[in-house]
């Protein structure tokens, strides 16, 4: 029982600090001119690359965070790579939601990286997949989203760009 409970406290632990990672990383993205080229180009497209994609780039991005704690211990290893890895697939999956039908994102009242993309927000919005953290630093800025532009054909979750 022991070992379920810090296999599963470590899988949350590591989801919720990947989502503060993504949000950070974003963050930094609008401040660093080396670093923020390839993302200056996503702002330019204003389109996702495709799920799969984007959860390679995470995963690829973050991959030695994702071993470390098997140093710790396997079952923390294993907890916080599941946890991460969900939040990977969590973000990119948001991420292109976002991109093309930000009105699916039913957790949160308003579609941060829509909205960060649509009214060109370089300093507000930077969460990807959840919005908790630009209200906790302060950067969240709520709009009136809801256009006709941002209303999409009725399509399913999974009728998205997934390559």
């Amino acid at each position: 029982m022991q070992t379920l409970i810090v296999g599963a406290g470590s899988f949350w632990v590591a989801f919720i600090f990947a989502s503060l990672v993504e949000y950070w990383v974003h963050r930094w993205m609008h401040k660093s001119p080396g670093f923020g080229k390839r993302h200056r180009d996503h702002h330019r497209r204003n389109e996702g690359q495709g799920v799969l994609w984007e959860f390679r780039d995470y995963v690829k991005g973050t991959l030695v965070m994702m071993l470390l704690p098997f140093l710790i211990s396997p079952v923390i290893g294993v907890g916080w790579m599941s946890g991460a890895t969900a939040f990977a697939a969590f973000s990119s999956y948001a991420h292109q939601l976002q991109h093309e039908n930000p009105t699916k994102c039913f957790w949160m009242p308003m579609p941060v990286h829509y909205v960060h993309h649509k009214y060109n927000m370089w300093y507000h919005n930077f969460g990807l997949a959840v919005d908790w953290w630009d209200r906790v630093f302060g950067t969240y800025k709520p709009v009136e989203w809801l256009t006709d532009e941002s209303t999409q054909p009725d399509r399913s979750y999974w009728q998205l760009r997934w390559w």
